[in-house]
């Protein structure tokens, strides 16, 4: 038996042939000590009853987002908070495409769409309804948006037909999400610092110089610690971005401000540094707006180098130490020189003079450098944020354990 006790898992059954897999795949999970939370969507009630989910969950099963009894007892904010993960099955082709434009039509898509867990779809439709360009298209979506996928497999299904679209076995289902929360119970023990957006660096009280940068990668890499189970703290200068109330949020403004706020956070297991922190800064701040009729000279003096502080501190250096390199030229050039001179194990590094890309973007595109010689470099397509960060916590994990 494998121990899932104190384990949260909402599960949500779509319509589907395949419901049937569901009630296996949820007594898997009770019978190792899960909890579980069920919400069955109107389509799914035509293959299986809510009193067979019942049973086999032992616990409430949800089913109508406008249920008085349902929002008094736990709002649908608060279920999709109570999980440490939802899994989705079976995932219908009308689902996936519900999903992909960011349908909350029912209780289902609303949780769904509220959620700040871990969210993980397994699809089950017919072949021909897989193939289709429109599900491809979806599916893309759906992956530069976090989601994860279990399965589907090959094989004959209920409309007589074979290929690919056959909705995984209940103990796969039950092996991937039991990897997940394991791993996820392991990284609870380890603390992730993040650092994201710009700082400013004051020349009197109302100017400031300051380097480019929107937080948004940041911020997606904090949420996906998060997701993993991570103890995160996102230390930012200021966006216009927010973040879950269970991510330590630390807010600064100057790079000296961002220093401390790194020495206080520290020890850590992993450090990434993402944030565009000012090299420079003014040498003597102006106590008084200065006037358009004054004369003035700027004398600039270097800042701290915060990564190279970190990445070199003798007691206190996290396992893992991540920086970022924002190049306008010679990328690969000056990401290798940045990992050699800070002393980093990785650089992410990305060119800042594309457009529609990086900078203000939900889109990024970055290559990986390793300190270690045996890993080669990866290079991580154009794709949305969210996922560029899903697969730099991927390869985290997989470097830790």
């Amino acid at each position: 038996m494998k121990d899932l006790t104190n384990k949260k898992i909402l599960f949500i059954i779509c319509g589907g042939v395949s419901a049937y897999k569901s009630l296996e795949t949820i007594r898997l999970f009770r019978k190792n000590k899960a909890q579980i939370k069920t919400i069955i969507t109107k389509s799914a009630k035509e293959f299986i009853t809510p009193l067979s989910v019942a049973s086999l969950s032992q616990g409430k099963v949800y089913d109508d987002l406008f249920n008085v009894e349902n929002e008094t007892e736990m709002d649908h904010i608060a279920l999709s908070r109570w999980a440490d993960v939802i899994v989705v099955a079976p995932t219908t082709a009308n689902t996936i495409s519900k999903l992909s434009q960011g349908s909350s039509e029912d209780l289902a898509s609303t949780v769904i769409l509220a959620s700040n867990k871990q969210v993980f779809l397994v699809p089950a439709m017919n072949v021909r309804m897989w193939e289709h360009m429109s599900t491809k298209n979806n599916l893309k979506t759906l992956k530069n948006y976090g989601y994860k996928f279990i399965g589907p497999t090959i094989g004959d299904m209920a409309c007589g037909e074979y290929g690919e679209g056959k909705m995984s076995e209940p103990t796969e289902i039950f092996d991937e999400i039991y990897d997940f929360l394991s791993i996820a119970g392991k990284n609870k023990k380890l603390k992730a610092i993040v650092t994201a957006g710009p700082t400013n660096e004051y020349i009197d009280p109302v100017r400031f110089i300051t380097n480019k940068s929107s937080g948004k990668q940041g911020y997606e890499i904090a949420r996906s610690l998060f997701k993993r189970g991570f103890n995160t703290t996102l230390i930012t200068g200021p966006t216009n971005l927010s973040i879950d109330e269970n991510i330590n949020l630390i807010k600064i403004e100057t790079a000296e401000e961002m220093f401390k706020a790194i020495q206080k956070s520290l020890p850590a297991d992993i450090a990434i540094f993402s944030a565009a922190v000012s090299d420079f800064k003014i040498d003597k701040k102006r106590n008084s707006k200065i006037k358009k009729h004054e004369n003035i000279i700027l004398n600039l003096e270097k800042n701290i180098d915060i990564l190279n502080y970190v990445s070199n501190h003798n007691s206190k250096r996290p396992k893992l130490v991540i920086g970022f390199a924002a190049e306008t030229n010679n990328l690969d050039k000056n990401a290798l020189l940045k990992l050699t001179n800070k002393n980093c194990d990785w650089i992410v590094a990305n060119d800042v003079s594309k457009k529609n890309i990086g900078f203000n973007s939900d889109y990024n595109e970055v290559t990986i450098h390793y300190k270690n010689p045996k890993k080669k470099k990866e290079k991580l397509s154009l794709r949305k944020k969210s996922q560029i960060s899903e697969e730099i916590v991927d390869r985290i994990i997989t470097q830790i354990y």
